[in-house]
């Protein structure tokens, strides 16, 4: 469904019906995102012993996320591209999809793997 909205979203920018605004403030939660949460999921995958693996993927793919999104949101805001952020969004279904996909998965397995 996220996935969906996502792309409903994008496409709907693309004819016309909203155009992301640029926002200093969502450049550093993005920015702050991208970092922590790729360095949290190195963290844990040292201490992939105790805590769970899908855990440590979980918050790696957060900040591939963060990063992507950050790159469309810094695009428009330095040179005036309203395309990038739709675009950046559409880079993100593939993983969106892919995490739901694991998780529906993995609920049915009744296990905690990736």
């Amino acid at each position: 469904m996220l996935a969906g909205l996502v792309a409903m979203t994008s496409v709907l920018s693309f004819a016309g019906y909203g155009e992301a605004g640029r926002s200093l403030p969502g450049l550093g939660i993005l920015l702050s995102a991208a970092v922590v949460m790729r360095w949290l999921g190195s963290r844990k995958r040292r201490l992939a012993a105790i805590t769970s693996r899908a855990d440590a993927a979980e918050s790696s793919l957060c900040g591939y996320m963060a990063w992507i999104a950050l790159f469309g949101v810094a695009v428009n805001a330095a040179w005036h591209k309203p395309w990038a952020d739709p675009v950046a969004a559409l880079a993100l279904i593939p993983l969106i999809v892919r995490e739901g996909w694991q998780a529906i998965h993995a609920s049915r397995l009744g296990c905690r793997c990736p």
